[in-house]
């Protein structure tokens, strides 16, 4: 018999025990991309055209309550003035006991940004919290009319 070339006893090669984790990383971080891509499409919702009616009435058809900030920071109830500290008592007069209606805080644009926080931390420690900053829908305080905005 010829003798050709022996193989060791022992094997060339080891079986690896090993969990190669390259894959697993690859897939994780595409679906990284993924969620990074869809995340924002989920929480903005889909643009869609709504159409236009002419009848309907709005779901809450209660007028909102308005709290202004004037420019010195004098506080107004509607066209009443009205000091700080009798603020949420008097809005929660004009609510009536209804927890849907919003209160909309509007601030003269002059007005010291503390004054308007000041108002929207008040009534929001008074449990009042369905509160909405008014601002024009335009830069430039002109509305798309092209006359100065109410």
């Amino acid at each position: 018999m010829p003798a050709g070339p022996q193989l060791p006893a022992r094997r060339l090669y080891k079986p690896l025990a090993d969990i190669n984790v390259t894959p697993f990383v690859d897939v994780m971080l595409v679906l990284l991309i993924v969620f990074m891509i869809t995340a924002p499409m989920l929480a903005a919702g889909m643009r869609v055209d709504l159409p236009q009616v002419s009848a309907a009435q709005p779901l809450n058809a209660r007028e909102p309550v308005i709290v202004t900030v004037a420019r010195d920071g004098r506080v107004f109830l509607g066209a009443d003035e009205v000091s700080r500290d009798d603020l949420p008592a008097a809005v929660r007069t004009k609510l009536m006991g209804d927890p849907t209606r919003v209160i909309h805080l509007r601030g003269d644009r002059a007005a010291l940004y503390g004054e308007i926080v000041g108002v929207m931390d008040l009534l929001a420690r008074n449990g009042l919290g369905r509160i909405a900053i008014v601002a024009n829908a335009q830069a430039g305080g002109r509305s798309p009319a092209g006359r100065a905005a109410p």
